[in-house]
């Protein structure tokens, strides 16, 4: 990988990164937290798929919680 294509990766998962960082703020204003929330590990490092951000596991109750708020903002 050339010069400009590291720096496209890097770009890349700073966007992913910045992307975490506004979904948990997000959800951290609802009242829902998602404790594995973070960016995929295996997407980070493979060069041919972009960075994922990777909503991971949470609670039944948080589960539920997300649905409602998420049922909530559709009805709207």
């Amino acid at each position: 990988m050339g010069t400009a294509g590291r720096e496209t990766a890097v770009d890349e998962i700073r966007d992913a990164r910045a992307a975490r960082d506004e979904l948990q703020a997000a959800l951290a204003a609802l009242d829902v937290r998602l404790p594995s929330l973070g960016l995929d590990l295996v997407s980070l490092a493979s060069p041919h798929l972009s960075p994922l951000v990777d909503l991971g596991r949470c609670r039944p109750d948080v589960a539920r919680r997300l649905a409602s708020i998420l049922r909530g903002a559709a009805t709207r």
